[in-house]
């Protein structure tokens, strides 16, 4: 790091420095910095007392100066300055920043590995909270270039929350996994998080959520011209009191019927008139009004309640 940290403090010297004077005392703090920790024949130990607020300095003058190549290796070397003196939350923050800005600069690896890291540290000192809340930033920022990473940070956040007992707090991340595995049509992945997101408002008692989540499962996998499975999601679901007792279990129900039916028209019927579905998230509303898809009355047909409960599906 510190090789790099030369060369590239180097090559924005020559090229900005009479731009932004700003740039001399980022500088300036930077050789400052790198003098009290490379260890020499005249300096046999680091002083990272020292060196790390000017570092963080040097860090902030590189940002402002737009050289962010710069501004995120002096961001880590103030995270890890940071967590050498024993301050794991703002050696967290410094690694955030270094991911914003490897993000910026094209390196979508090296941010997914800083944003990371800067949930470990959070956690480190006992910040569940903020420590998903950065897996999610991180998980937003590089949905793009690496989905299935994103996914999997969305997912990391939501278990790290429910084994903290913030199940309600998982909801926003279950939605964004969910909404990802639409936009990748990977419409199976995307029920099973919403079953998984039924199964965590199960514990903290957020009913309607719930509900919502399961009838959106059972939407999904329609559009996904599974009827087998829709089905099966339905009858494991229906094993939840509250959800058999439910609006969306009536509205599930309805539509289920008329598949069975191979009737399209009372499909669209049944999507157009429900005030229920409206009240779904965007993305599943979306799909609902899609529906139906494919040629119905070819589709397999299954009677509601005929396939054989599975209780492990929802435990």
């Amino acid at each position: 790091m510190a090789d790099s940290l030369k060369h590239s403090a180097s090559s924005s010297s020559s090229a900005l420095s009479s731009q932004h004077p700003r740039l001399l005392q980022a500088h300036d703090l930077l050789r400052k910095a790198e003098k009290l920790t490379k260890l020499s024949l005249f300096n046999w130990s680091s002083d990272w007392v020292a060196a790390t607020p000017l570092y963080e300095q040097a860090a902030t003058a590189f940002k402002l100066a737009k050289v962010p190549d710069t501004a995120k290796l002096c961001y880590e070397k103030a995270a890890t300055g940071q967590e050498r003196l024993s301050s794991p939350w703002t050696a967290g923050k410094h690694m955030e920043s270094a991911g914003q800005l490897a993000k910026e600069l094209g390196l979508i690896d090296e941010a997914v590995d800083s944003y990371r890291r800067a949930s470990e540290l959070f956690l480190h000192c006992g910040k569940v909270q903020p420590s998903a809340d950065v897996l999610s930033r991180g998980a937003r920022a590089v949905e793009d270039e690496r989905s299935e990473i994103a996914v999997r940070m969305y997912l990391d956040a939501c278990a790290m929350l429910e084994e903290d007992g913030r199940e309600q707090m998982a909801f926003d991340n279950y939605r964004a996994a969910v909404n990802l595995y639409v936009k990748l049509n990977r419409f199976k992945d995307a029920a099973a998080v919403l079953v998984r997101w039924g199964q965590s408002a199960d514990k903290c008692h957020a009913t309607q959520s719930q509900c919502k989540a399961y009838l959106s499962a059972v939407i999904v996998h329609l559009y996904d011209e599974d009827l087998k499975q829709a089905q099966q999601c339905y009858n494991d679901c229906s094993q939840v009191n509250a959800f058999s007792r439910s609006d969306q279990s009536e509205t599930a129900e309805k539509l289920l019927s008329a598949y069975c039916e191979g009737n399209p028209d009372e499909i669209r019927h049944v999507v157009s008139s429900s005030h229920i579905i409206t009240h779904l998230d965007h993305t599943i509303v979306r799909l609902a009004k899609q529906l139906p898809k494919g040629d119905v009355k070819a589709a397999s047909v299954v009677e509601p309640g005929d396939d054989e409960l599975n209780e492990e599906d929802l435990t």
